[in-house]
């Protein structure tokens, strides 16, 4: 019945917040690149724009796809390879993974011809053609621009995963040959999984809960308490028909991992002062240290902990106490005997306080606010009494009208709602008594219990046990919903055989909820319920460009509970067929990349026992290696790119390639920058230039360009521009441009490795 504040050990990730953490690095690039002297030809959007291949060899290109401004952007995207039969829509879309729709999108479907958030192509000669929709070019190619925003038309970026995608026009809805993806982000985001990865079978990141023993140590359980002390599992029990032989009435504690009995008070003084046997009908709160203090029937009010003989206690005068909750002070205890409530002593059982409500029989305290609600479930009303004064201040109505069956009533320690049970509903009301939210289930709402540490509430239901009713299947539910916004906060779990004939449920939940604990009184049992959290995508890998025979590697991390594994799978099809990757079992996936692997796709699956989940597919580009491994002997030490131009090297020939990462930068080794012979045999002393955006190392031209500087070496071959240039410019451009790369780019693993070469990931 009551849970106990901590600190929440291995709580899931929230969503947003791991969004955040990269807030500001694209200010820090741009820091960085305006060192570069003027009149170099660098993009200001270099490295973020990115290609993809479809499933039927389409190329997809995005102009922008990380740091784009949440209040909105224009980006360009082209294509080319489109199927001249079929139309599609260019849009940004939520990311629903392979095989699965994109949706909803920016601006919805385009039907208007209107919308700058979305474009529709259209064979040539479609009837559509002109101001509906636009035509492909020769070869299935567009060039368009639209206009994005983070969030609008029921799509927020900054929550789910999102593309700049393709897909077939409302025609064709159902056909996913058209969809090509490209994540993207916005400033303040990570790019790549912002939903934490593809659940495959359920949402990654789902929460859930499964039986991990059950007791049957306890008699009939009536109530529960995880004491936060010792952490002892309390149990309020009456005796299990069913045990003839014994008398299982009364307070036992529990080892919680296993069930174990540790302890059992079955005696208590009676109205005589005479000791008997007596249930333990209710439990009020814990003891210091450890113990707890209880209700036994009638009238009794009492104490013990583990190890103690019987009970100290007193019996109340009046009438049969209906609730019970700890006083304002250590010695006291707030006791309900139907519509009256008293502040009861301990040690005396006198009352020091008493009022007498409308109606009603049970309440739940809130210490912190200084206030009781009072639940008259009869007349249909839920009370204010305010503590220091001890009179009502308030009442609301509870809807539904008097005669409600009774289930619960408890109090959030966090935020003060009030939280009732009536009969297959649960009521919240805030802390100023105001309705806020119904919750409706298919059982009877039986009990609550908060943990504060994750601003989760759990609310176990019963069933009605009379299978007569269709309504009625014998099995009850554990719900679980956030207490800030009430969304479900895990998978419901069905609890079989625990209905309501014999006695009403509770539940207690460990500071974190990482353990539940649901009694089950018709079957003399409690259940202990671990939780389960399906694999979430943490770090996800990028696509890469790589040189021929150059080491890449390629690293995925997911958390869950049990602790997901992970296997790499690659698509040699545009991502329309998976094979796993032999032994490729490891967080890092490291192998040589081949030309035969350009355009490749790969992606990690993470799996546990609740669920699996993909990583969002990368592309792998490899580009015809350069030069040999002869050249000069001294030199310059290379420069490093971020998919911002190629590397001089070594003078003779860029050498063995360094290791590319996901992401990554290339950084070629240190070698010797010789002289280098054009065509006519004559010794060029040209400055060398360097590719910009993206570019490669190409050869020497007639008159050979040198490119990293050097003292002393042999002849070789140079390197020289395979894109825009920045000749003459030296190597300032190369080392400013490796510090950015060092700052902004993720999981990036650069070094060289000479003459070392590995079997490519297929």
């Amino acid at each position: 019945m009551t849970s106990t504040p901590g600190t929440a050990p291995g709580t899931p990730p929230g969503g947003p917040s791991r969004l955040r953490r990269r807030a500001g690095t694209a200010a820090v690039a741009a820091l960085l690149l305006a060192g570069v002297p003027a009149g170099a030809a660098v993009s200001a959007d270099a490295g973020t724009p990115r290609t993809a291949t479809g499933p039927q060899g389409q190329k997809l290109t995005v102009s922008a796809t990380t740091g784009l401004d949440p209040a909105g952007q224009k980006i360009r995207v082209q294509g080319e390879g489109y199927g001249l039969t079929t139309g599609i829509y260019v849009a940004l879309c939520k990311d629903n993974g392979d095989n699965r729709v994109p949706s909803p999108c920016l601006g919805g479907a385009d039907m208007s011809g209107g919308s700058k958030t979305s474009q529709w192509i259209v064979p040539p000669g479609d009837p559509y053609e002109g101001d509906l929709a636009s035509a492909f070019g020769p070869g299935g190619t567009f060039d368009v621009e639209i206009e994005i925003t983070e969030k609008g038309d029921g799509l927020d970026c900054a929550e789910v995963a999102c593309s700049v995608v393709t897909r077939a026009d409302h025609r064709a809805a159902g056909n996913r040959t058209q969809d090509v993806r490209i994540p993207v982000a916005f400033a303040g985001q990570e790019p790549g999984e912002p939903g934490g990865g593809e659940g495959v079978d359920v949402p990654a990141g789902t929460v859930s809960y499964k039986s991990a023993a059950e007791f049957t140590t306890a008699g009939k359980p009536l109530d529960l308490l995880l004491h936060p002390d010792s952490k002892k599992l309390y149990v309020g029990a009456d005796n299990l028909p069913d045990t003839a032989d014994v008398d299982e009435r009364g307070l036992h504690v529990l080892n919680p991992e296993d069930g174990a009995s540790e302890s059992w008070i079955s005696q208590a003084p009676g109205s005589t002062g005479a000791l008997r046997a007596s249930a333990a009908a209710r439990i009020a709160g814990p003891l210091p240290g450890d113990g707890v203090v209880y209700n036994y029937p009638l009238r009794g009010v009492g104490s013990a902990k583990s190890g103690d003989e019987a009970a100290s206690g007193v019996w109340l005068a009046g009438s049969t106490i209906t609730d019970i909750a700890p006083g304002t002070t250590p010695d006291t205890v707030l006791v309900a005997q139907g519509a009256t409530l008293s502040a009861i002593e301990r040690a005396t059982g006198t009352a020091t306080r008493t009022l007498t409500l409308p109606g009603g029989t049970q309440f739940a305290a809130d210490p912190e606010r200084g206030a009781v609600w009072y639940t008259d479930f009869t007349a249909g009303k839920l009370h204010r009494v305010d503590l220091a004064s001890f009179t009502v201040t308030g009442s609301s109505d509870l809807p539904g009208g008097p005669g409600g069956m009774a289930g619960f009533t408890e109090t959030d320690p966090a935020t003060g709602a009030v939280w009732v049970g009536v009969d297959r509903s649960v009521l919240v009301f805030d802390a100023a008594g105001t309705l806020v939210k119904t919750l409706v289930g298919k059982d009877l709402a039986r009990d609550a219990a908060f943990d504060t540490a994750t601003g989760r509430a759990h609310v176990v239901w019963q069933d009605g046990g009379d299978l007569s009713d269709p309504a009625n299947d014998n099995n009850g539910t554990l719900t679980v919903y956030g207490t800030e916004d009430f969304a479900p906060a895990a998978k419901d779990l069905s609890l079989p055989g625990n209905h309501s004939q014999a006695g009403a449920a509770s539940l207690a939940v460990e500071p974190g909820g990482a353990t539940v604990f649901v009694t089950s009184p018709a079957e003399g049992k409690i259940t202990r319920l671990v939780r389960q959290v399906s694999p979430l995508v943490t770090h996800a890998p990028e696509d890469l460009t790589a040189k021929e025979g150059e080491e890449v590697a390629l690293t995925a991390e997911a958390e869950g509970t049990p602790e997901p594994t992970v296997r790499w799978q690659v698509s040699a099809d545009g991502a329309q067929t998976w094979q796993d990757v032999e032994g490729a079992t490891e967080p890092a996936l490291t192998f040589t990349a081949r030309t035969a692997q350009d355009g490749y796709r790969y992606r990690a699956e993470f799996r546990n026992d609740v669920g699996t989940t993909r990583t969002a597919a990368v592309t792998l580009t490899v580009t015809p290696a350069t030069g040999g491994d002869s050249g000069g002997d001294t030199g310059g030490t290379g420069d490093a790119s971020n998919d911002a131009g190629s590397t001089g090297g070594d003078g003779s020939t860029g050498g063995d390639g360094g290791t590319q990462s996901s992401g990554g930068s290339t950084t070629d080794g240190s070698g010797s920058t010789g002289t280098n012979t054009g065509d006519s045999g004559s010794t060029g002393t040209t400055g060398g230039s360097t590719a910009a955006a993206g570019g490669s190392t190409g050869t020497a031209g007639s008159s050979g360009s040198t490119v990293g500087g050097g003292v002393a070496g042999g002849t070789g071959t140079a390197a020289t521009s395979g894109g825009g240039s920045l000749a003459a410019t030296g190597a300032t451009v190369m080392s400013v441009t490796l510090a950015a790369a060092a700052l902004v780019g993720t999981g990036v693993l650069v070094h060289r490795r000479a003459r070392r070469r590995t079997e490519g990931a297929l």
